[in-house]
């Protein structure tokens, strides 16, 4: 099966580099592009697209809001972000709005084909140390009112205590394959265990469980 990408970056030479890259795979092609997130949302209105790159800074309307509205159709496509060191805090607001992981545009080609295939698959893209990196940045920027008490604390509270230990795990970044090792678990035990997690707390992938877990202070920044 061919993945659909579809590249929106208001950097031209960028897309050009992306396109040759990704045009060289035999199960990936290139079906769009755009300049900014307004244009992105109206190509996406009549293209069939499986994965997004989004960049984050462009005109009009950014990545983040970009990747909000497109994530919150009933059906849609996979949002990769694309950001740079210094712009990781738009890189969180783009996981919370619904991206499906990011990463740094300046990855190795190879890095961001597997990252388009995970993602395409299914999976979020989440590197652990970046994750952690990220995180302990801009935790503090999080909400710190009602975590006790609000909607995502009461549905953690509705986990087993194996089930939020996983999720500790999955919050830290671990791949099924460390938790289990971590655990003395079959992998195949941590992946029904991540899959309850996601049905009792009502998330989408393992990336909306880490933004949770910080929201609800079940990990805080510098504590993972």
């Amino acid at each position: 099966m061919t993945i659909r990408v579809m590249l929106v970056d208001d950097q031209v030479l960028l897309r050009t580099g992306f396109r040759m890259v990704l045009a060289a795979q035999p199960d990936m092609e290139v079906v769009a592009e755009a300049g900014d997130g307004a244009e992105a949302i109206e190509i996406l209105r009549t293209t069939a697209v499986d994965v997004v790159l989004m960049d984050v800074r462009m005109p009009r309307l950014d990545g983040v809001e970009a990747t909000r509205r497109i994530c919150s159709a009933e059906v849609h496509p996979k949002v990769l972000i694309l950001t740079t060191f210094d712009l990781d805090e738009y890189a969180f607001s783009g996981l919370k709005a619904g991206a499906s992981g990011f990463m740094l545009k300046d990855v190795p080609p190879a890095e961001l084909l597997g990252a388009i295939r995970s993602v395409h698959s299914g999976d979020a893209v989440v590197a652990p140390s970046t994750t952690r990196r990220l995180l302990d940045r801009f935790a503090p920027m999080l909400p710190t009112t009602g975590k006790e008490s609000g909607p995502g604390q009461r549905a953690v509270d509705k986990l087993t205590e194996r089930e939020r230990e996983v999720m500790l795990l999955v919050a830290q970044g671990l791949s099924n394959g460390e938790i289990a090792a971590r655990l003395v678990l079959s992998e195949a035990t941590v992946k029904t265990h991540v899959g309850r997690i996601l049905t009792k707390l009502g998330l989408r992938d393992r990336v909306q469980v880490v933004v949770l877990a910080y929201e609800t202070g079940l990990v805080r920044a510098g504590g993972l």
